[in-house]
């Protein structure tokens, strides 16, 4: 059983992508085939999937969900939303020099205010006076990852997104998703690969490093997704036709895994604190198209788990030794499952 300083590597700074490329589709992608290491373009992913195999996309939209505001007292505080409960209600985490009680007024960005509420864990509620998705749209600031050491532009605002971007409330990008662009997706298409979605919307918990020696005292963060029929038939039918069912990113990997705990995939909604370590037996997805990943991260975690702890070892040394780009605007890792006694 690995530890989490098994989970740890050196990457030296200027490896983290701090802006994407001038083009989605531009960026290198990393085969791991076996045990083969295969330096690639992504565009070369179309020649690497066949016609019958499947692609899952993430279609989660991220929200300008971080404000900077003023209490009551003219103390200053910065307000991350964390998730949309209903229409004028938020979770957000609040940086304050003193925690706010319940009752106490912030006003956001000087142009509306929202009341503090109950506690909910490390997170606090958020009254809105108006509709939760207008006033964030008009007035928040897109939340870039906090490896990255500048404020979002308007480059960002684009890029940030994916292309499919569809349904509002991620706080993060599910960053595989960013390679692709229309005109990859329309070769793709023209090959006979199906596509399908997934809704799983990102929580700033993505980023947090694993604090525990031992992993089976970690606390997964929550995420909340939702799976419809139309995606659960395509993988029905993908498997049954003999094609690959392939995950665009970790999002959609523990979505359609949250989703397939029975043993087979359940159309629903529902949230997942499904933490995938070696040792996991996967019953859905068969291949993985990720970014390079955080130390001691979960999704290292993941993706070791997916084709093996040595082979991501390698892979990553690999990848440093070659300079690929690393984390949300880094480049990408096409994975085939390896089934592993861990």
């Amino acid at each position: 059983m690995h530890s989490l300083s098994d989970y740890d590597f050196d990457l030296p700074p200027e490896l983290i992508a701090q802006t994407p490329l001038s083009e989605r589709s531009a960026s290198r992608l990393l085969h791991l085939d076996g045990e083969q290491l295969i330096d690639r373009q992504f565009t070369d992913i179309v020649d690497q999937l066949n016609a019958g195999d499947l692609l899952v996309f993430n279609d989660t939209r991220v929200l300008k969900a971080r404000f900077f505001g003023i209490k009551e007292t003219g103390g200053k505080v910065e307000v991350l939303v964390e998730r949309v409960v209903d229409d004028r209600t938020v979770h957000a985490q609040v940086r304050a020099s003193k925690s706010p009680p319940a009752g106490t007024v912030i006003r956001l960005a000087d142009a509306f205010d929202v009341t503090v509420g109950e506690r909910v864990g490390e997170f606090y509620t958020l009254r809105f006076p108006a509709d939760v998705f207008e006033l964030i749209d008009a007035h928040g600031r897109l939340p870039l990852p906090p490896y990255i050491e500048h404020d979002a532009d308007a480059f960002d605002e684009t890029r940030y997104q994916t292309v499919y971007a569809k349904h509002a409330g991620a706080v993060a990008a599910p960053t595989a998703g960013l390679h692709f662009d229309q005109a990859l997706l329309e070769r793709l298409r023209q090959k006979g690969i199906s596509f399908a979605y997934v809704t799983l919307h990102v929580g700033a918990g993505t980023f947090q490093p694993v604090r525990s020696e031992n992993l089976a005292e970690h606390k997964m963060h929550s995420e909340w997704y939702t799976i419809g029929d139309a995606t659960v038939e395509a993988v029905r039918a993908a498997k049954a036709g003999g094609g690959k069912v392939v995950a665009v990113g970790t999002t959609s990997l523990r979505a359609l895994e949250s989703a397939s705990q029975s043993g087979a995939l359940q159309a629903g909604s529902a949230d997942t604190a499904l933490f995938i370590t070696p040792g996991y037996r996967f019953k859905t997805v068969d291949r993985l198209i990720t970014n390079f990943h955080l130390p001691k991260s979960t999704l290292l975690m993941l993706v070791s788990a997916f084709v093996g702890y040595d082979r991501i070892r390698t892979a990553y040394d690999h990848a440093i030794k070659q300079q690929y780009r690393f984390f949300s605007y880094g480049d990408a890792m096409l994975l085939s499952l390896q089934e592993i006694d861990e």
